[in-house]
């Protein structure tokens, strides 16, 4: 499906897509949630299912070119990143199925509400140890149902899950949080590729969008780490101050969807 974007609609599409990069590359996650809002309310598009397909797929792109120097630094655990993800790419696209089903009031209304969801738990991570120690130890019994219970998730509402799936990982595994962090991002990746293809089957993808937020994200990613490593002392600070903006965001989106209550 391709929507007709105006000049200055190309323009904020990119200039998003560097928001979500920065923030990514800024304080190490949150910014994928961002990118539904800003392709809705900021760029303009009015289609919320062809938003969340076309940002599913940027997400996923993003979130496999940034696992590459995590891949090189050993922070991927590729035996749990497997047996998480496969689980989870089948839950994202049973979610992604019932997303497309879901009126476009309920799903932005849901959204929202869990984008409050999101801004709690960056708080509550900020204050854990990010380099604390764990064994790996793969259990099949608790990988699997992580897995597809954060796929289903992810796939409904068509965000990477990163803020799911790496408290997933240490709970499921007893790995490190860095190590988590990192092969976090395979499963980000698989998750988001699944739903874009699923809607993507469905004519709810636009291919035009998907470039200019990957060209966005990917310099934004590189800005943002760059800054990150300079200003590593304050970065709480700034995870408290994006949660804030996520939070403000999710009751705006809230009272512009507050229609959707009566479809419950």
């Amino acid at each position: 499906m391709g929507v007709h974007l105006t000049e200055l609609q190309i323009i904020l599409s990119v200039v998003s897509g560097g928001i979500v990069g920065f923030t990514l590359g800024l304080i190490g996650g949150g910014g994928s949630i961002m990118a539904v809002p800003l392709l809705l309310y900021l760029v303009g598009i009015r289609d919320p299912h062809v938003v969340i397909g076309s940002t599913a797929l940027a997400v996923s792109a993003n979130a496999f070119v940034n696992m590459i120097p995590h891949w090189r630094t050993g922070h991927v655990k590729w035996r749990a990143a497997i047996w998480f993800a496969v689980p989870g790419a089948i839950g994202a696209y049973v979610g992604s199925i019932f997303g497309k089903m879901v009126n476009d009031k309920e799903i932005l209304f849901l959204f929202a509400i869990l984008m409050l969801v999101i801004a709690v738990v960056m708080l509550r991570r900020g204050k854990t140890n990010l380099a604390s120690a764990g064994d790996l130890r793969v259990k099949l019994a608790r990988v699997i149902p992580s897995g597809l219970s954060t796929g289903l998730i992810s796939g409904f509402f068509g965000i990477g899950g990163g803020f799911l799936i790496v408290p997933g990982l240490v709970f499921s595994t007893g790995m490190a949080m860095i190590d988590a962090i990192g092969t976090s991002l395979f499963s980000v990746g698989a998750f988001g590729l699944t739903t874009a293809v699923s809607y993507a089957l469905s004519g709810l993808v636009d291919w035009l969008i998907v470039i200019l937020y990957v060209a966005g994200g990917i310099v934004g990613g590189i800005v943002g780490a760059a800054i990150s490593n300079r200003l590593s002392q304050q970065r709480r600070a700034l995870q408290i101050v994006f949660s804030g903006i996520i939070v403000i965001v999710a009751f705006y989106m809230i009272y512009v969807n507050l229609s959707a209550l009566r479809l419950f």
